[in-house]
């Protein structure tokens, strides 16, 4: 029998009390008020739910489930809601069971949804594909929880055969359905919420969360590696307690290093919001709504609680999964196991004349993206690329750089843009992180530094790099081209090393160049993007 003293703080109940927790067999036996010590500093900390992530990409992580777990923990989290849509857009069934199977060999609660929209669009090049008989084998399975995000909206909304057939899945297998619709307001949102879809993570204004949640649906608060809505919705906490969630929907691991959903807890308190709030969106509502087997600090129910040394800052000092201490004092007692390596990647190297974008057959100025930093939109604006030779050049002076996506799974020709704000002044970065095809995209100020850093990841089979002259650095993901198979914490410290390049040697001026980078080739969020196959308009859903 394990007994922990302590504030057992009560959220159901809104109360907080001295007492004693005692854990038999992994669950929760007895939960017992003792008169306090004297001193409230001697009472052995705070004991309440451990936190949830309740939307998360796994893989954006650059980890496998099980070395997430191993940095996750050591903040406290305890479950995830996971959407494996990125391996999945990769490697199929295969790399969904990879996901569900990795995650089970660790003392940490991951729970997976079935992909809905394997490819994304129509607009791109996958590794694989799922239809509606294979998203329904999936939500058959207790392993999997929900539909992941529906980001095909207009197929929602206009009533498409297979998204009404995975939706209508969902509902016979009494599972629920996430929804991703930037920007959807009005009769749209209306429509695309009756149909049965009950989250969205992508509310970039509140007035936006506000029309969705007068509709009946939940919103998730998120807060991740390069989207950052956490300022702009916040206070709607205050008056939709029952109806909020946190996550981080795409978490790099220098960041999941630092912090977690602890750290969105200790921002919502130092708004002035209720501690009892701020935890219900913390804690029980995503184990609630996804009916997690998640423990939420009551009799009979799973071990799942964590100690902080108070509300106010959630420093974690202790977290139990089903009674067993898995984390203390900052450090994780998970262990890196051996893990296999499942790719799809099918690339030959590149030629610098490759990368050659002739003149169109228009006037200037032509379009570009307009990436901002710490959001998944990008703006459509007009643009003035050098021109030398019959050929356009990154313009370095007014920070338009050449953005190329190059297929992943076979050689095809190279689609070519521009694109603003990523401030490069030398050298050129790549990756094969592309939601959600997962081809690989590379932004530089010169096609030599562009080919020289696309190379470093073919040759890996996957990975982000960064080149300026002779100074190469590449963190091979060998798993799919998204993961790694090392220790979580060696990855970070990689990770750290490439992304302090890019900032202080290469110049780029965002917060997360390579997170940002991932998402520009990501057709389905507005208002400009770059396939594989072109540059691509996300407010009228067709090229340009």
């Amino acid at each position: 029998m394990l007994k922990i003293l302590g504030n057992i703080v009560d959220i159901f109940n809104e109360t907080i009390f001295y007492g004693e927790l005692s854990v038999v067999d992994g669950k929760i036996e007895s939960i017992r008020e003792l008169v306090p010590p004297p001193s409230m500093g001697e009472t052995g900390g705070f004991i309440l739910p451990g936190f949830i992530d309740s939307h998360v990409h796994i893989e954006s992580s650059m980890l496998v489930p099980s070395e997430f777990a191993k940095l996750a923990v050591v903040h406290g989290t305890v479950a995830t809601i996971s959407d494996p849509h990125e391996i999945a857009n990769v490697c199929g069934l295969e790399g969904v069971k990879f996901m569900i199977k990795n995650g089970k060999t660790v003392p940490f609660k991951f729970h997976f949804g079935a992909p809905s929209c394997v490819p994304a669009t129509v607009f791109e090049t996958a590794g694989a594909a799922l239809n509606s008989n294979d998203v329904d084998l999936l939500l058959q399975d207790d392993a999997i929880f929900y539909l992941s995000e529906m980001m095909n909206f207009p197929g929602v909304l206009n009533g498409d055969d297979e998204v009404m057939k995975k939706i209508a899945a969902a509902k016979k297998n009494g599972k629920p359905v996430d929804g991703h619709a930037p920007g959807l307001r009005g009769d749209d949102a209306k429509k695309y919420i009756s149909a049965g879809i009950s989250t969205d993570h992508e509310c970039f204004t509140k007035e936006e969360a506000l029309d969705k949640l007068s509709y009946g649906m939940k919103i998730l608060i998120r807060e991740g590696s390069a989207a950052k809505n956490f300022e702009a919705l916040i206070d709607l906490l205050n008056d939709y307690p029952t109806e909020i969630m946190f996550c981080s929907d795409d978490k790099h691991p220098d960041s999941l290093v630092d912090s977690h959903i602890n750290s969105l807890c200790a921002r919502a308190v130092a708004k002035g919001i209720s501690i009892f709030k701020v935890l219900q969106a913390a804690c029980i509502n995503p184990a609630l709504h996804y009916k997690m087997n998640v423990g939420l600090l009551r009799v009979g129910d799973a071990a799942d609680f964590i100690v902080v040394d108070d509300l106010v800052n959630f420093e974690v000092s202790k977290t139990y999964i089903d009674g067993e201490l898995v984390a203390k004092d900052g450090k994780s007692f998970i262990q890196t196991t051996t893990v296999e390596v499942l790719n799809n990647f099918n690339c030959a190297l590149i030629n610098v004349s490759d990368f050659e974008f002739a003149l169109l057959n228009v006037a200037d100025p032509i379009y570009a993206i307009e990436a901002l930093d710490g959001q998944l939109i990008t703006h459509k604006i007009l643009c003035n690329p050098l021109i030398k030779n019959g050929f356009y050049e990154s313009n370095i002076a007014e920070d338009f750089l050449k953005i190329i996506v190059i297929n992943r799974y076979k050689n095809a020709p190279i689609a070519k843009g521009f694109i603003k704000n990523f401030g490069l002044k030398k050298g050129a970065i790549a990756s094969s992180v592309a939601h959600d095809s997962h081809n690989i995209l590379a932004v530089g100020v010169d096609d030599e530094s562009i080919c020289k850093a696309v190379n470093l990841v073919i040759n890996q089979n996957g990975g982000v790099s960064a080149v300026h002259n002779t100074n190469e650095l590449i963190l091979a993901l060998p798993i799919a081209g998204l993961m790694s198979n090392e220790d979580g914490y060696l990855v970070a410290e990689k990770y750290t090393a490439i992304d302090n390049m890019v900032k202080e040697e290469l110049g780029s001026t965002l917060t997360a160049p390579f997170m940002t980078l991932s998402f520009m080739a990501l057709l389905v969020i507005p208002h400009l993007k770059l396939s594989d196959l072109g540059l691509f308009d996300g407010d009228r859903f067709e090229f340009l």
